[in-house]
């Protein structure tokens, strides 16, 4: 009997300890804390760290990552950020994924807070990155994925610039009595960013020149510039008078100009590559976006939100009208035109709107089918065979 009531008090002594082991992870559950969403501790002015991804070169002196550097350079100097802060790796080619993710690499180890990536192709690498750096911030200009936590995308209505550039273009066209415009384009009709600036860019020709064709040479390359040029020159052979690009390079303006016909360029003011051919361009001020962003990483007030702005926000616009080439009351229609696209006044993507197909567009578009859905061209546009 003794023997038993021993074992009992061990058994009942043995059920104490365990249960007050089990009271006491259940405490230990209740008090762990998560962490805090990133972007939203603040960090110190002089300790964030900045990393940018180019295509091309940023000793580039026009085009597009000409355009992305100014920005970046506008937004370290507006924050009062030392050179160090900042790290751009340029040339890095966005069809080389091993390439980019190498980069990505060298900007995670040297302590980047917030990664840009400023062309199309670093989505897929920066989507990746994005899930095994959760801690790190992942922005990527153009395309349109993320994934609400630490990945967003930024672009902008340059289709609104599109379509006032279309306009000077339409000018220029009817005043040298030639419909035919050429128009490079970097990728074929299934690439919404490129297809919906063709169809804005011929809207607004057409607005002024109803009976004007543009005519797309397409390269299949973001940045080639042998593939431009040999593009830009089926364009001429074809007939065009004006060429508009989507494209990096300011070769384009430059064949225009070699052919003593016209142009509009894309991403900068390429007047001073092209000044007797070169109308105008639809250009992006970056560092509207990049200021912005990184002032909300230093204040611990950064979002996973999608950015998305136009001519009201001062994030695009065209630039000056190179009235020496520029057909007479240029300057004058695309200030009025700019007013209207403000006010709301001028939707460019308006119910009414007709396919090449022919089939009318009932509806105003909406942001998503403009970023996303726009893989038909307009009447009008035609693909150069």
């Amino acid at each position: 009997m003794k023997a038993l009531r021993k074992i009992l008090a061990i058994v009942m002594a043995l059920a104490l300890v365990f249960s007050l082991a089990a009271c006491s992870g259940n405490s230990n559950d209740d008090e762990t804390t998560t962490a805090a969403p990133v972007g939203t501790t603040p960090i110190a002015k002089d300790a964030i760290k900045v990393g940018v991804l180019h295509i091309t070169s940023i000793k580039d002196t026009s085009g597009y990552t000409f355009a992305h550097h100014q920005g970046i350079v506008a937004m370290k100097n507006a924050l009062g950020l030392r050179d160090d802060q900042v790290i751009e790796k340029d040339e890095i080619p966005d069809s080389d994924a091993p390439a980019v993710k190498a980069a990505l690499d060298e900007l995670v180890n040297a302590g980047c807070n917030i990664i840009f990536g400023t062309s199309f192709n670093y989505m897929d690498p920066m989507d990746e990155y994005a899930k095994k750096y959760p801690d790190v911030i992942f922005s990527h200009g153009t395309g349109y994925k993320s994934n609400d936590v630490n990945f967003n995308n930024y672009f902008g209505r340059i289709y609104q610039a599109r379509y006032l550039s279309g306009i000077a273009a339409g000018m220029k066209a009817k005043e040298i009595n030639n419909p035919n415009l050429g128009y490079v384009a970097a990728m074929d009709v299934t690439n919404s960013e490129v297809t919906g600036g063709i169809n804005a860019f011929a809207l607004g020709v057409q607005s002024v020149y109803p009976e004007a064709v543009v005519k797309v040479s397409v390269t299949g390359s973001w940045a080639d510039e042998k593939a431009e040029a040999t593009a830009s020159k089926a364009l001429v052979d074809a007939g065009c008078g004006v060429l508009a690009q989507h494209c990096d390079s300011s070769v384009p303006q430059t064949t225009a100009a070699d052919n003593k016909i016209f142009g509009c360029g894309y991403n900068s003011d390429m007047t001073a590559q092209a000044p007797t051919a070169h109308i105008c361009a639809p250009i992006w001020h970056w560092d509207v976006y990049y200021t912005t962003a990184v002032k909300e990483v230093i204040d611990g007030k950064w979002t996973p939100t999608n950015y998305f702005g136009g001519l009201n926000e001062g994030f695009i616009d065209v630039s000056p009208i190179n009235e020496a080439v520029a057909a007479k009351g240029t300057k004058e229609a695309v200030e009025a035109a700019k007013a209207k696209i403000m006010s709301g006044e001028l939707v460019v993507f308006a119910k009414g709107m007709t396919k090449a197909d022919g089939t009318v567009v009932d509806h105003d578009l909406t942001d998503a089918e403009i970023t996303g859905e726009i893989n038909y061209y307009i009447k009008g546009v035609e693909l150069l065979k």
